[in-house]
């Protein structure tokens, strides 16, 4: 949660509000490799407090095209797949929580869901194995993957279409230790209005979560703190026909057991607008 003038604390999300963590503010949380020991002390919030747990330097890594059915019904569909994962960014000032309200830039007809799971790294990763890799994760979050299709589909890189303002809801972290291996397959559903858009399993994803932090270990430092979202199954907005996208007043959601719903609420570029003038 996000104190008024100042740090953001980490803790316990229970029906009585916060439990702090005695670890306190989020960058000492991660120091400490994501330790969760809670004070005993409960502060109550309400959703407006909330903000993910992410340190102000920590790197959100993307997996796009990790599931074969969401592969085959896109714009890559005709193409073999990758030996090695597709990877774009986010900036954590991209992130939000649930109940947030996501805006529609003024260059996009609607916004696309991708309802996936994200991994949260607890440990610092260099040219790690996937075992190694694994071991790091320390919990799993529901995350809505909120694309603006226009902007990602003008260039070759995806970041700007990746990054609009509010547009990466992201759960509470569950213990990797409650989870279990994503492997074995976790149901993946996102909602729009109550119907269900996407229905699939982690069971699907191509390139596993070690091996994929692995992988990018050999390149660049994978610190504690860091993101890695996993991906989307099939039934993204754009690929169907006629597109569907996100309109303002649009109510979205993404459920993944064992990790929880998220729901979002789609609102028009005059909400982003007046968030940039307070």
């Amino acid at each position: 949660m996000r104190q008024a003038d100042g740090p953001v604390l980490v803790g316990a999300l229970s029906d009585d509000g916060l439990e702090v963590s005695v670890f306190g503010d989020v960058e000492t949380f991660w120091r400490a490799s994501g330790t969760l020991e809670a004070t005993g002390r409960t502060l109550s919030v309400t959703p407006e407090d909330l903000v993910p747990p992410v340190p102000a330097g920590a790197r959100v890594l993307c997996v796009g095209l990790n599931y074969r059915d969401h592969v085959s019904e896109g714009s890559f569909k005709d193409e073999a797949l990758p030996e090695f994962p597709t990877l774009f960014a986010r900036w954590p000032a991209s992130l939000t929580t649930d109940g947030a309200e996501v805006p529609v830039p003024s260059d996009e007809d609607g916004l696309d869901w991708e309802g996936e799971v994200v991994a949260w790294v607890g440990s610092t990763l260099v040219d790690a194995t996937p075992e190694e890799a694994l071991a790091a994760v320390i919990g799993y979050s529901t995350f809505n993957d909120i694309t603006s299709r226009r902007a990602q589909k003008r260039t070759s890189q995806w970041i700007i279409g990746k990054n609009g303002d509010r547009s990466g809801p992201l759960g509470p972290m569950v213990p990797a230790a409650e989870v279990g291996s994503l492997a074995e397959g976790l149901t993946v559903e996102t909602r729009v209005n109550g119907e269900v858009v996407q229905h699939g399993s982690t069971a699907q994803m191509i390139y596993g979560v070690g091996e994929t932090l692995a992988h990018i270990s050999r390149t660049f430092t994978i610190n504690p703190g860091d993101l890695l979202a996993t991906g989307t199954p099939s039934g993204v907005g754009y690929a169907r026909t006629p597109p569907w996208l996100l309109q303002p007043g649009d109510v979205v959601e993404v459920e993944v057991e064992g990790l929880g719903i998220l729901t979002n609420r789609i609102v028009d570029n005059s909400h982003r607008l007046a968030a940039v003038s307070r």
